[in-house]
């Protein structure tokens, strides 16, 4: 970031108002009689139905449009270990886009917790407040536990967008790159380079889509995660497989596609060549990628390249997945998000963008064009078809799977 735009982002947050959101009252408060029913004594009887039955929550309160957006600040998207408080802009900001992007509430909260335990008990305590909980920068490996330990005791969504929100969005930008690139998932060689929240959690949704586990080779800075080593925690073992190789590069000969969730300029362009026809990479570190694209079509011609950028085509962008898959779930009340509510979230994903791009998405981008093909295999954030596809695909998939309420 240039000087500029430091100075840019710090009068934003701070003038004319300090901070990104703020809550307006939704009744009418300008009569007497207007108090008497949003206060005493007329909350006396929703809290009394509530007390008889706690669904009434969804019909009184403002529970089933509300989402906590939680963080330890352990994992603050690249700055590391900045502390709960720190993390707060961030909190805010991703209230800004479920607000947005799908007209949902977020109250951000910052937890001050030493220990998973001590975190996973704070967030189930006010969890009643909710229609979903948004856990965000949380670092691995206490993020698997404390989503997996939280959906167990939570009946509301928990959802950690580090991991599935990423994962949802390059599953739907792959299937559609191994289509132009004539490949099957069930086929293809992938590797993974980066076996944190984000590497693990995609590499479990494209195992829900049909690749193969033997065919996924994860590489963290060990190198290849295989079965003879013994450094590996339970989450990196599941995708430890028997073979010899052992490097970056090894792993990356003859493969499909590359995913690279880790830092930058660590994708070589001699990786690149020895990958197989037509390679996909999805160099995902941000803001600087595993390798830049202009790089990456210089070294072949044949490559499919996506970033986490918005400045190159195919930006793998997590606000194309985090507000209309909790829109999705809210809208039916659902107990959790669940696999087959991420599958149809990628399908849907991925099917829109093989349709005619509204004008006002060339607009917004100042495109005169834009159709299926190697530089637009994911939408565009700003297509207001997403709203109007994903939480309908979702809140389906959330009525088959018997986690919807309503």
């Amino acid at each position: 970031m240039s000087h500029k735009l430091y100075e840019d982002a710090l009068a934003y947050h701070a003038t004319p108002t300090p901070g990104k959101i703020a809550i307006r009252i939704t009744k009418p408060t300008k009569t007497q009689r207007d108090l008497s029913l949003a206060y005493s004594p007329g909350v006396a009887e929703p809290v009394r139905r509530i007390a008889r039955n706690p669904e009434d929550a969804y019909r009184y309160t403002a529970k089933g449009n509300l989402v906590a957006v939680i963080t330890d600040g352990s994992a603050v998207l690249g700055l590391g270990n900045v502390g709960a408080l720190a993390g707060k802009p961030v909190m805010e900001g991703k209230g800004v886009l479920f607000k947005t992007f799908a007209d949902i509430d977020v109250f951000d909260i910052e937890v001050n917790a030493d220990t998973p335990d001590a975190f996973i008990d704070t967030v189930a305590r006010i969890a009643d407040t909710f229609g979903g909980i948004n856990l965000e920068d949380i670092a691995a490996p206490h993020c698997f536990r404390i989503e997996r330990e939280l959906r167990e005791r939570l009946d509301i969504p928990v959802f950690h967008d580090d991991q599935h929100g990423t994962a949802v969005i390059a599953a739907a930008g792959l299937l559609n790159a191994l289509q132009l690139a004539g490949k099957r998932i069930e086929d293809m060689r992938a590797v993974c380079l980066g076996a944190g929240a984000t590497g693990i959690a995609t590499m479990n949704l494209l195992i829900q889509l049909g690749a193969r586990r033997e065919n996924l080779l994860m590489v963290d800075r060990k190198g290849v995660v295989h079965t003879g080593r013994e450094d590996l925690n339970e989450f990196k073992q599941g995708f430890a497989v028997n073979t010899d190789r052992r490097t970056l590069d090894d792993a990356c000969a003859d493969a499909d596609v590359f995913i690279g969730v880790s830092g930058p300029d660590l994708f070589t362009t001699d990786m690149l060549r020895s990958m197989a026809a037509t390679p996909i990479v999805f160099a995902l570190a941000n803001p600087d990628p595993e390798i830049l694209p202009e790089l990456a079509h210089k070294t072949r011609d044949d490559v499919i390249v996506a970033t986490g950028r918005s400045d190159y085509p195919n930006q793998i962008n997590n606000v194309l997945g985090f507000p209309y898959i909790f829109r999705g779930a809210l809208d039916v009340r659902a107990r959790t998000i669940n696999d087959d509510m991420l599958v149809a979230a990628v399908h849907a994903l991925a099917a829109l963008t093989h349709e005619p791009v509204p004008q006002e998405v060339l607009d917004a981008y100042g495109l005169e064009a834009l159709a299926f093909g190697t530089d637009y295999i994911i939408p565009k954030p700003f297509d207001p078809r997403l709203i109007e596809r994903l939480p309908p695909a979702i809140a389906e998939a959330a009525r088959q799977s018997g986690v919807a309420r309503n």
